[in-house]
């Protein structure tokens, strides 16, 4: 099956379908409410019948994007999950992802798949330590960014005072779309700037279903809200004043961000977010490859993979890789190449993914994310691509600050062992690196975060019935080196030069000051740090 030649009616096609997609991620600080606002997007969309929502996720029904069962019991977010579902005339790609930062590599992951991003603000906290990590990943990336300031129904600062910190400490301009009414704690409703509304909410079924919402005209409003009516008209037009009234190039050039207020526990706002993303966010657009020279959408089907899963049908065994779809017609049954070994990749079984549940999908567009079954040999970062070839820059990896050396708990159950952590590996779980004098009985974890451990020791647990048990080892930093350095450092105390398996040698420290003193002593040898931004090759 062959894409090099597309008719017009082809190419016509496929970019209509590329200007319907909105791909997007939710990110946020741990807590902000993210699975909270993808199930009420979901909700609003007409795909899910209730949000089982009326407090805390620990208190909730499964949230549809939470499968893992790690997930479910500490009611967090481990693993980011792809919904895809459809609203007016447009096709949602909605990527939830991981909000505690011992999983920030899986949200970089998914930052990269993405052509937009929903920060999500807690409207008593604002601007928290991983949200701005977060901001800095977007800007890094062009991504343009809308702002929901979220659990308005709760006491928080005001609206003002995030404003100012939005403008100060991310750089980005504020531009209302919608402006609550009542102090936080107090939501009535919002403003609709765009239409020139109030739009009053009143929960529904303690927030499980879609709030009733009535809609007035500002006269209306500022009969009924009285003060609460005419502050927010005053707030939203001194922001306006001082950044600018709502310009979509200023957006897209990551100059300036929307501005929207919701309750998303209580579907509040929800809608208006639906709408803004459909209006305003940027479709899928050509995407850059490694030299930068974007590939046109309309070019042979290409695409590359930025998530790993197994396990997510346990009666299947399954491995599912996620693509992203950036150019060309993606067909079930067409054999690509996969890029990093040339070999060719039979796509028969591709499914369209709603948290857990699966549907066998024919076609994809750009924009679209694909789960690819039994997909053993793709590994993130791969690109896939029919006729011309193509390169998509690589997905980096962090630096880990964490190491554990891992063993089986049942010796007669090492081959269970083995194939566990190389597949956890494999899914980008956990960062594996080993040594001669370890062996392979012996492997050290290297992780972001310490719940990364308890991650891979739940699934090598329950998913390959090889438990295991953990040693924790004293280094704290690790960097890029060479075998130049293992014998180096073979009796150095506080150091170690371990193989990852994308074939770097990691030099690991107990402390900084073990790393100055290599430093000195060895001016010769390679000692690179990690990068966030940039592949270590």
């Amino acid at each position: 099956m062959s894409q090099e030649v597309l008719s017009p009616a082809r190419v016509q096609e496929i970019h209509k379908q590329a200007a319907r997609r909105r791909t997007f991620a939710v990110i946020s600080h741990p807590d902000a409410g993210k699975s909270t606002l993808t199930e009420a997007l979901a909700l609003h969309a007409k795909v899910i019948g209730t949000a089982g929502a009326s407090s805390g996720k620990a208190n909730r029904k499964e949230t549809v994007s939470d499968w893992m069962q790690m997930e479910k019991d500490r009611g967090i977010s481990i693993s980011s999950a792809a919904l895809q579902f459809a609203y007016r005339d447009t096709v949602i790609n909605l990527l939830d992802t991981p909000g505690h930062a011992d999983f920030s590599e899986d949200t970089y992951r998914v930052l990269a798949a993405v052509d937009c991003a929903v920060m999500l603000v807690d409207a008593a906290k604002g601007l928290e330590t991983q949200t701005m990590k977060l901001f800095e990943v977007c800007k890094q990336r062009n991504l343009p960014i809308i702002t929901v300031i979220n659990k308005w129904d709760r006491p928080g600062l005001d609206a003002l005072a995030l404003m100012d910190e939005i403008t100060e400490r991310t750089g980005l301009q504020p531009m209302p779309l919608t402006w609550a009414v009542g102090i936080s704690g107090d939501f009535r409703g919002v403003w609709d700037l765009r239409n020139d509304r109030f739009a009053q909410f009143k929960r529904n079924n303690a927030g499980a279903n879609i709030a009733l919402t009535e809609y007035f005209t500002p006269d209306e409003a500022a009969a009924s809200q009285g003060e609460d009516w005419s502050n927010a008209v005053d707030e939203a037009g001194l922001v306006i004043e001082s950044n600018l009234a709502f310009d979509v190039e200023a957006f897209h050039a990551g100059k300036a961000t929307p501005i929207l207020f919701s309750s998303a526990a209580l579907n509040f706002g929800v809608k208006e977010i639906l709408d803004a993303l459909v209006d305003f966010a940027p479709p899928a657009a050509p995407r850059p490859d490694v030299d930068g020279e974007p590939r046109p959408v309309d070019a042979p089907f290409a695409g590359f993979v930025f998530k790993v899963q197994a396990g997510m049908n346990k009666a299947h065994r399954d491995h599912v890789a996620f693509i992203r779809v950036c150019s060309g017609m993606f067909e079930r049954g067409m054999v690509v190449t996969q890029g990093r070994t040339g070999k060719s990749f039979a796509t028969k079984y591709a499914q369209q993914v709603f948290g857990r549940e699966r549907e066998v999908i024919d076609e994809a567009f750009p924009g679209d994310v694909v789960g690819l079954v039994n997909a053993s040999s793709l590994r993130v970062g791969d690109s896939l691509f029919l006729d011309q070839p193509v390169e998509f820059p690589a997905i980096p990896l962090f630096a880990p600050e964490h190491f554990q050396v891992a063993r089986s708990k049942d010796p007669s159950r090492f081959k269970q062992f083995r194939r566990g952590i190389e597949q956890l590996e494999h899914e980008g779980v956990i960062q594996v690196l080993r040594s001669d004098i370890r062996g392979d009985q012996a492997p050290v974890l290297a992780a972001v975060g310490p719940m990364q451990f308890e991650v891979v020791e739940d699934r090598m647990a329950h998913d390959f019935s090889a438990p295991m048990r953990l040693e924790r080892l004293p280094y704290s930093l690790a960097r890029i080196s060479t075998a130049d350095a293992t014998p180096a450092l073979a009796n150095v105390p506080g150091a170690e030069v371990l193989l990852r398996s994308d074939g770097e040698y990691l030099a690991l420290f107990n402390d900084v000051w073990a790393l100055r003193r290599i430093e000195k002593n060895h001016p010769d040898l390679t000692l690179v740090p990690i990068g966030t931004h940039n592949p270590a090759k």
